[in-house]
């Protein structure tokens, strides 16, 4: 893990804002699963993405770097102070305003407003007790070939504990197997991080 960590060489603008993550008590995504979000984009030709989770931009600019010139990032986060810093942290990523489209408040109030098929790739990094409900929405959201991304699925070992676990452990179990048994998509679990779940839309 740390190998794939250090085979990436991160800019300034994802410094500062992993710098700004720290200040929060926000966990970034690492630098081996901000590649790999920026890989599937530019592998999807993603024009048009939906972020659950800004945070301070960290995923944000790996996502943008792998989008299509033309690509316009709609990113949802329950905190408008937190969009501010990765506001600044796409400025100074060398991103267009127009690139990006901030909108505050939960994602399960925003998502039914955002249109059908009209995503090529979704990445949710939001409440993880939602996942499920995120599911759902992406679905709607995600043009047939699309992808769908999960962060954080191992919960730091969790999720294969055969222990009792908190009800966000239980909903990410859930999860995997609604995904894994889907007849709409084709997953995999990258083991980047704490766990990159990917699926394509059939």
């Amino acid at each position: 893990m740390a190998f794939v960590d250090a085979f990436v060489v991160e800019d300034e603008a994802l410094h500062w804002a992993r710098e700004r993550a720290r200040e929060s008590g926000l966990r970034a995504v690492t630098p081996g699963t901000g590649t790999a979000l920026r890989m599937l984009a530019a592998a999807a030709g993603a024009k048009a993405v939906a972020e659950i989770g800004t945070g301070t931009g960290v995923s944000g600019i790996h996502l943008l770097h792998g989008m299509r010139p033309d690509g316009v990032l709609t990113t949802v986060d329950p905190e408008p102070e937190r969009q501010q810093f990765a506001r600044q942290a796409f400025r100074a990523a060398g991103f267009a305003s127009n690139r990006a489209r901030f909108i505050p408040g939960r994602a399960l109030d925003v998502l039914p407003r955002l249109a059908d098929s009209g995503y090529d790739l979704v990445f949710c990094d939001g409440d993880r007790t939602e996942f499920l409900d995120y599911l759902a929405e992406s679905l709607r959201l995600l043009r047939p070939g699309g992808l769908v991304c999960f962060e954080g699925v191992f919960a730091d070992g969790r999720t294969v504990d055969s222990g009792p676990q908190p009800a966000e452990v239980v909903k990410l179990r859930e999860l995997l197997r609604a995904v894994r048994e889907s007849s709409d998509l084709v997953p995999s679990i990258l083991p980047l991080g704490d766990g990159l779940l990917c699926a394509v839309k059939r």
